[in-house]
């Protein structure tokens, strides 16, 4: 999908830095919470908030951690929040997965958050494709913040 942004968001942490190390608290190894979200640079039409955490490096394929969607404007997604309908992670439950590599290998997690000109009407199993799909046409801007983690 080809998305063409009028903005682009802010997405940041207190918790790290981004391209840095996730702590293990957001993680299989610590309280498996999610981790506080910081947004800024969203447009005035906004009407709520997509989000979708992956890991690209997974052994076989990119494994989802989270999505999220219909999350009202906000200029914060508190620490382990989840302010929206939330749908399938990669392990086909409906909540935040936190980072759990496998091997000893570092591991990148994308957080991607798109501002949205609609509500979205979806229900509560979807998956990422379906979120993709929905989405399309309705875009105003995306933002990412990148994550590390290694066991």
């Amino acid at each position: 999908m080809e998305i063409v942004l009028n903005a682009i968001l802010e997405i940041t942490s207190p918790e790290f830095d981004n391209n840095g190390s996730i702590p293990v608290d957001y993680t299989c190894d610590g309280k498996n919470i999610s981790p506080e979200l910081k947004i800024g640079n969203l447009p005035s039409e906004t009407k709520t908030l997509a989000l979708i955490m992956e890991d690209p490096d997974a052994p076989y394929g990119t494994f989802v951690h989270w999505i999220m969607w219909n999350v009202p404007p906000t200029d914060c997604i508190g620490k382990n929040c989840s302010p929206g309908l939330q749908g399938k992670n990669g392990k086909h439950e409906t909540k935040y997965l936190g980072p759990c590599p496998p091997g000893g290998a570092t591991h990148h997690y994308y957080f991607r958050l798109y501002a949205l000109d609609t509500e979205l009407e979806l229900p509560f199993n979807t998956d990422k494709a379906d979120l993709l799909r929905e989405m399309e046409g309705h875009i105003l801007g995306a933002g990412e913040l990148i994550g590390t983690y290694k066991k």
